[in-house]
């Protein structure tokens, strides 16, 4: 009898052993489709150049499993706010200034919102046109999507929804990182040095902090201090009001002639503006002469 237990408990564990081989298996060989994007709440950045006045961006979505899929398969996507409105209220709770913002929908087209799968492949996309003139550099842009249930597809549920951020560059600055350029020169002619961010503005213009006015990223603070350069064809930078504040270029000076150039040193390759101008601030008038310079990574 005892011999006979023995055998029966034998044979069940055989049996629980393969069906949980079956299921590894199964899991293992699965065609599971997901959204190319980062673990950082499902984000996929695509940083558009403001040179051109349209751009063509990408989203991909990628099947996993031991094996490429045998068939043809067709994800579709659509428009959807759940993980956009997630996405504000876990980072910002109730503070809605600071809230990313919907791409608006003049800026953008997804040419098909269907993509396709070949069989034998990994991965398929689908081409999004991008036109990024008059974004904001103060503003986080997504635009919102998920795939559809479709019948013989599996969705990897953490994995089926994006947030695709457009972020903006131009030869100077740029959205997708911090672009702090060094500053030497003079402030009513004594000695100053520091650091200045860049921000994008159009094709040929930047925004920046005037003289060595502290940044804050208030909407109030930066109309009262921050000033434009625009850089022309010839390289000669036209200085002006970002909003509020009272800014005047000087022309005519040999070392800060208001000009823009690429200077290379040993092999490196820097931007380089050379300023002169006066601004007031809070009544007072302040003369800068300034150099702004970063090197420019290939």
């Amino acid at each position: 009898m005892k011999r006979t237990y023995i055998t029966i408990l034998a044979l069940t564990s055989v049996l629980a052993s393969c069906k949980d081989n079956e299921l590894f298996e199964k899991e293992m060989y699965k065609n599971e489709v997901a959204l190319i994007s980062s673990n950082y709440h499902n984000t996929f950045q695509e940083i558009v150049s403001l040179d051109e006045p349209e751009s063509i961006g990408s989203l991909a979505v990628s099947v996993g499993g031991t094996h490429a899929p045998s068939k043809d398969m067709l994800i579709q996507l659509q428009e959807d706010q759940v993980q956009f409105d997630l996405y504000n209220r876990s980072l910002f709770d109730a503070d809605e200034k600071l809230y990313a913002k919907l791409l608006p929908r003049d800026k953008y087209e997804i040419l098909d919102y269907n993509i396709h799968i070949k069989a034998g492949e990994r991965t398929g996309r689908t081409q999004v046109k991008l036109r990024p003139a008059g974004l904001s550099p103060d503003s986080t842009y997504f635009i919102n999507l998920k795939t559809s249930d479709a019948p013989g597809v599996d969705i990897n549920p953490k994995k089926k929804t994006i947030l695709y951020q457009v972020l903006i560059k131009n030869a100077y600055a740029s959205q997708a990182e911090n672009t702090f350029y060094s500053m030497t020169g003079l402030g009513n002619g004594m000695v100053t040095a520091g650091n200045k961010k860049l921000f994008p503005l159009t094709g040929n213009s930047v925004r920046v902090i005037a003289g060595n006015e502290s940044f804050e990223s208030k909407v109030d603070h930066i109309n009262k201090t921050a000033i434009i350069l625009e850089v022309g064809r010839d390289n000669h930078v036209m200085i002006k009001p970002y909003r509020d504040i009272v800014v005047t270029q000087i022309d005519g000076d040999p070392r800060y002639p208001n000009t823009f150039k690429i200077e290379e040193s040993f092999g490196r390759k820097f931007n380089v503006f050379l300023l002169s101008y006066t601004y007031v601030l809070n009544g007072t008038t302040r003369h800068m002469q300034e150099e702004l310079r970063i090197e420019i990574r290939p």
